[in-house]
């Protein structure tokens, strides 16, 4: 099973980048994570897509079709999702009958410095990625409040309630996972 990791920061020394990495921890024997780095998609655009899709849209869709789920750390900028996250989400639900989100399942999480744990930003991309029919786990929540707090001096995760939660999350998006994988066979 393949599971597409998507951070929606940039910034190498992110805190949900790290979250990530503390995923494949978690993950049962013949279960890979493979990251997707957001940082060369162009802005959405129309015309651009009436063109043909750049190749880093190609890779992000062919990405998310060759995975069997999507787990996305989301920091919160703003009080909302990251404007890059979102940018890869509107090209990823294109076409609007075709898109590889649709049916795909989705485990979302987050980390910030602020006391809310991403709660605001998840509940955007929630909704940004129901749209295109994604399949997207309800629960459990990881929302990681006052991520410096919950990460040590090397960038590893070192809170024992957010590995829990975090193990908790990697179960149910293999097992939701696995089940449309049955269905569609």
């Amino acid at each position: 099973m393949t599971i597409l990791g998507i951070a929606g920061s940039l910034r190498q020394g992110s805190y949900n980048r790290a979250l990530l990495r503390a995923a494949r921890e978690f993950l049962p024997e013949g279960t890979e994570l493979v990251e997707h780095d957001l940082r060369d998609l162009p802005l959405y655009d129309g015309d651009v897509e009436a063109a043909g899709d750049p190749q880093p849209v190609v890779a992000l869709k062919d990405a998310i079709r060759a995975a069997d789920a999507i787990l996305i750390a989301t920091p919160e900028y703003n009080r909302g999702i990251p404007g890059v996250l979102k940018n890869a989400i509107d090209w990823a639900s294109r076409p609007p009958l075709a898109s590889p989100l649709a049916r795909k399942p989705v485990a979302i999480m987050g980390a910030s410095t602020g006391l809310g744990g991403t709660r605001r930003a998840q509940e955007q991309l929630r909704s940004a990625l129901e749209f295109p029919g994604a399949l997207v786990l309800e629960e459990p929540h990881v929302l990681v409040p006052e991520a410096f707090m919950r990460f040590d001096e090397s960038g590893e995760l070192a809170d024992a309630g957010v590995r829990a939660e975090l193990g908790d999350l990697l179960d149910a998006l293999v097992r939701v996972a696995g089940d449309v994988t049955l269905a569609a066979a």
